[in-house]
């Protein structure tokens, strides 16, 4: 029986899950100004709930989208901004501390601050194992320090590799990442089970497949490609377009984010590993046919070779899921681009800063 189930609704990208009910939240947000990050506090505080929000914005993309991002969340009495290094634990907690608050105070720390992308963890692996798994290890004792009862954790789809059986199941193995970034996020999951039995910390790790949507970052392929698109320019290509993904649309995770929150808190020292994928499939030139087509664009492509760490596929099987959390995404890869679309077209009409 699902414990938070989600309601279904018409949408404005169709027909979506509006998540689970219960009461306000008070939850810590780490990586609270980035792309997920930012959605998640919105739906918390539309909610009704209180919520810290931490970030250093780090420059790896232009902090500025971030800071905009962050001017909508503080429009709410509900919202605080705390800009700290998360792997800084002593310096974090004070700096929560000075935003009024203190042990017991929060309900669940959601932690999604990271440095992200496959690619540049090749050429940066020494840094990746800083944010990625030192953050982990300081939140997790952040938890503690601040006698939080709940840890969400924000892995990702990158942890099963070229794992041969689909969909992907959370009793794979999982042993063989094949890049840093991969790595990282399956010792963060390791930090959290470690943690989760020294001290009875009730923990649930997601594992993300291929998130998008509006304020995506601009690295990612689907906005890199749009910019492309818009401005004219060949977008690269990599391998025969054959590789496939498990896009899954903002909105569908961060209501499988909120369940996950009110499933860790509501039982008392779970540990779990879950899934939130949307549970199809697109492949590259299937994603590219469907962007060029919701931007009347015929797109110039220009053809690279395969990279390193890049995955051949992933698929979620989102089973587990929907069992514990009652998690149904919503949201087709067909909506998910237009309502895409919209957004980059609207945010590049406002400012040309905003789709870099």
């Amino acid at each position: 029986m699902s414990l938070s189930p989600f309601r279904r609704e018409e949408g404005p990208h169709g027909p979506s899950f509006s998540g689970p009910a219960g009461s306000p939240l008070r939850v810590v947000v780490t990586g609270g100004a980035g792309f997920i990050g930012s959605h998640l506090c919105q739906r918390l505080l539309d909610g009704g709930g209180t919520v810290w929000a931490v970030d250093n914005f780090d420059p790896f993309y232009d902090p500025a989208i971030k800071r905009a991002a962050v001017r909508e969340l503080e429009a709410s009495p509900r919202f605080r901004l705390v800009e700290a290094d998360v792997c800084d634990e002593a310096a974090t907690a004070h700096a929560l501390e000075a935003a009024g608050l203190g042990p017991g105070g929060a309900d669940v720390l959601i932690h999604l601050a990271a440095r992200a992308g496959v690619r540049p963890s090749i050429e940066d692996p020494a840094g990746y194992a800083r944010f990625n798994v030192q953050g982990t290890a300081a939140t997790l004792e952040l938890s503690r320090r601040l006698a939080i009862p709940a840890y969400v954790f924000g892995s990702s789809s990158s942890v099963y590799g070229n794992e041969a059986r689909v969909p992907f199941r959370e009793d794979a193995p999982a042993a063989s990442p094949i890049s840093p970034y991969a790595a990282t996020k399956r010792a963060g999951e390791l930090l959290c089970h470690a943690h989760h039995h020294l001290y009875g910390t009730s923990v649930v790790c997601l594992r993300f497949f291929t998130v998008y949507g509006p304020r995506q970052r601009p690295d990612l392929a689907i906005h890199k490609f749009a910019r492309l698109m818009a401005a004219g320019e060949a977008i690269p290509l990599f391998g025969d377009g054959s590789t496939a993904r498990d896009y899954t649309f903002v909105d569908d995770i961060v209501h499988g984010v909120e369940a996950a929150a009110r499933f860790a808190l509501a039982r008392p020292g779970a540990w779990e590993i879950l899934n939130l994928g949307g549970s199809q499939t697109v492949t590259l030139a299937r994603l590219v046919e469907l962007l060029a087509g919701e931007m009347g664009i015929d797109p110039a492509v220009r053809r690279l070779p395969a990279q390193p760490g890049d995955v051949e596929r992933t698929w979620a099987d989102i089973g587990r899921a929907g069992e514990l959390l009652g998690y149904a995404p919503g949201t087709s890869i067909e909506a998910g681009i237009a309502a895409f679309v919209r957004w980059f077209r609207d945010s590049s009409a406002r400012s040309p800063r905003s789709a870099p």
